[in-house]
């Protein structure tokens, strides 16, 4: 898998030996290496520059319990586990979780132990509308998250607000959820109250999170609430409907409601760099780029590319295989030509979320897959390094070079967009001295800091996910992702920092990657 690669580096370590054998070897001790893809030479190869910001994050969901507290309505992940909680590793749920709703005042502290510039959290739309519609406003749910904004801003903290991290309204599910288009209004009438609520005070957006995960896994593969079963279909007109409301969401949001011009509102997508099982067989090469266009460029495409709409090769095959099945419309909703350009530009930067990378090689067979699916549509098989250090969540393997290669991807598909890495973390048993989760940032991050100054990728921050432990969707709490331990069958829900927190603060202080 690596040979491609490695002779490839060989062959380049020889070609500068040969121009620097007049050099002396004191001189030679001395010297920065330059990259001669773009000429860059780092003042301080390991120091972040410093702009850039270092962050923690969180999920509603996830941390907040209180699930039935001072008015939050039902969310669809109420609804699953309540009704399906054999679907859960443990069997558990969210319904107090980490408890944050009371005891966010904690997690403010780890976050100031941990000397973040920002923490990014998500607004719960059952919390603040417990209907999901306007006609349902819970005052005592906007009145969390403004004491929870004010106290980071309090402690120095920049708040960045994600308005929908997966946890839709149960009612508005029952309505068809995500694949109705009548979501885009909803979506945009929930965005309206909360631009009203903290534009004043939160100037970073993140309209959805991860809508690839939430539109495939929740509406094809049942593994995600709301489990609704409808592959190759039901999917995709989740993500068609999520491209327009975050178009919405973020020209009201410049339009009305930031006035200082000081705010940032975009989408966060999640992918990991896809390279061809044999970097020597074209098929392998077209499977890996195929691969990530259905992945990233699903969302991404719409909004970062300069032409807009669907990857041509996404919509290319879907159309295709729409034919073969006599269908009379394509299983991926057509955009008008207004649309295009409506949803073109909707995002002031890229949130990614980064774990892991794999390779790629066409499909052979699609036994397993149902038809239609977006799985019998990419058509293409991945596999992992088996030596590559895997983490509790068994699908989670250390693949810095992945990260790198990514962000690369990223600035040569779309003109170098700004990116906040928004989520990027390491899985364990919840064990105070995580190594394993210190080895994973450690070369994460220094991927990202060569990305920023070897390849000049327009990445400005970084998210540490997550700040503590919490309930880890159909895994419950059987696999631990924070900085911080929990104590679960404690009272106070007990937050204990992890060896990682001081690796993580030294990093923050001194802006330099450690050396040993």
């Amino acid at each position: 898998m690596y040979c491609g690669f490695l002779t490839a580096k060989r062959l380049w370590i020889f070609g500068i030996a040969t121009v620097i054998v007049v050099v002396t070897v004191a001189l030679c001790a001395t010297l920065i290496p330059k990259s001669k893809a773009n000429n860059v030479r780092p003042v301080t190869p390991q120091q972040f520059p410093s702009t850039f910001k270092f962050g923690c994050g969180s999920s509603a969901y996830q941390i907040e319990g209180a699930y039935a507290t001072d008015g939050r309505g039902q969310s669809i992940w109420d609804d699953v586990t309540k009704k399906y909680p054999e679907k859960v590793v443990d069997g558990s749920n969210g319904n107090v979780a980490c408890n944050s709703y009371e005891l966010y005042e904690e997690d403010i502290k780890a976050l100031v132990a941990t000397g973040v510039n920002f923490y990014r959290f998500s607004i719960s739309w059952s919390r603040v509308l417990p209907t999901g519609d306007i006609s349902s406003v819970n005052e005592l749910g906007l009145q969390y998250y403004d004491n929870l904004i004010n106290a980071l801003i309090k402690n120095k903290i920049q708040p960045m607000v994600t308005m929908f991290h997966w946890d839709m309204p149960q009612r508005l599910q029952e309505l068809g959820g995500m694949p109705n288009p009548i979501i885009v209004d909803y979506f945009k009438q929930y965005a309206k109250i909360l631009f009203e609520r903290y534009s004043d005070r939160v100037k970073l957006w993140n309209t959805f999170n991860e809508p690839v995960v939430y539109c495939e896994l929740g509406h094809s593969l049942l593994v995600h609430a709301p489990l609704v079963n409808s592959p190759g279909i039901g999917n995709y007109l989740c993500g068609h409907h999520i491209l327009l409301a975050n178009a919405e969401a973020y020209r009201m949001y410049h339009n009305f409601y930031n006035l200082d011009k000081t705010g940032k509102i975009a989408i966060v997508l999640n992918s990991g760099y896809t390279w061809p099982l044999d970097a020597n067989n074209p098929d392998d090469v077209e499977a890996a780029e195929r691969t990530i266009q259905f992945w990233l460029g699903w969302f991404a495409h719409p909004i970062f590319s300069s032409t807009g709409g669907y990857p041509p090769v996404m919509t290319e095959v879907i159309n295709a295989n729409s034919e073969m099945e006599n269908r009379t419309w394509s299983r991926l909703p057509e955009f008008t030509p207004e649309e295009i350009i409506y949803v073109r530009g909707t995002s002031d930067f890229l949130g990614l979320n980064y774990y892991t990378s794999s390779y790629a090689t066409p499909a052979t067979d699609q036994i397993g897959w149902p038809n239609p699916s977006f799985y019998r549509d990419r058509n293409t098989f991945t596999s992992v390094n088996e030596t590559w250090p895997v983490a509790k969540s068994t699908w989670l393997r250390s693949v810095p070079q992945g990260l790198r290669d990514l962000l690369n991807w990223i600035r040569k598909q779309y003109n170098n967009p700004e990116v906040y890495i928004t989520e990027n973390g390491w899985s364990d048993e919840g064990e105070l001295h995580d190594v394993g989760r210190i080895e994973y940032l450690r070369g994460h991050l220094q991927a990202v800091l060569d990305a920023v100054l070897r390849d000049r990728c327009n990445v400005v921050a970084h998210t540490t996910w997550s700040i503590i432990d919490n309930f880890e969707w159909m895994s419950g709490y059987t696999e631990k992702f924070g900085l911080f331990h929990v104590d679960f069958t404690s009272p106070n829900k007990t937050r204990t920092a992890k060896d990682s927190v001081a690796f993580l603060r030294s990093i923050i202080s001194t802006r330099m990657m450690p050396t040993n």
